[in-house]
């Protein structure tokens, strides 16, 4: 799944201020629709964005458009029709410890999947012209080309990423 995000702006001025050393966690907040860079405690960046449809609470399931929450990582950044695609290591241990429990218990249809492909990516090519602020995904954070263009700038592979409600 995907995850929509928009733009809100920089804290400050248009443009990221400089940093001496390259953003170490990235935090969402859903209920927010931010996203904070930061490298070691200062918050280096401020961004709206915008995530899955499917609402608050943790990805039960593929399909459910909802954005996970958690602490996940970097994985790579790829190239995508989608701009750039920051690749999140979801599901994580907690995330497939929960599905199989939520399968066990008869919460989950027997056929369900846990899904996977998340991340942080720019405009869908179908929501063109994009607006961040109405746009909802299928559960990948999603951010404006020229947003992504700089948070990829910024967030190497391995950085971790906490996702809240």
């Amino acid at each position: 799944m995907l995850f929509a995000f928009a733009c809100l702006g920089l804290l400050g001025a248009g443009e990221p201020r400089p940093i001496d050393s390259r953003v170490t966690r990235v935090h969402v907040s859903k209920s927010a629709r931010t996203m904070e860079l930061f490298a070691g405690g200062s918050v280096v960046a401020t961004y709206a964005v915008a995530v899955g449809k499917g609402g608050a609470g943790p990805k039960k399931m593929e399909g459910d458009l909802v954005t996970p929450i958690g602490r996940y990582h970097v994985v790579k950044h790829l190239p995508s029709h989608l701009r750039i695609f920051m690749q999140i290591d979801y599901p994580n241990a907690d995330d497939r410890a929960r599905f199989e429990e939520l399968k066990r218990r008869g919460a989950l249809p027997k056929n369900a999947t846990i899904g996977g492909d998340i991340g942080i990516h720019g405009e869908p090519p179908e929501a063109k012209p994009f607006k961040k602020a109405e746009y909802q995904s299928h559960g990948c954070v999603v951010l404006e080309d020229a947003e992504i263009d700089q948070v990829a700038r910024m967030v190497p592979d391995g950085t971790t990423v906490e996702i809240e409600d």
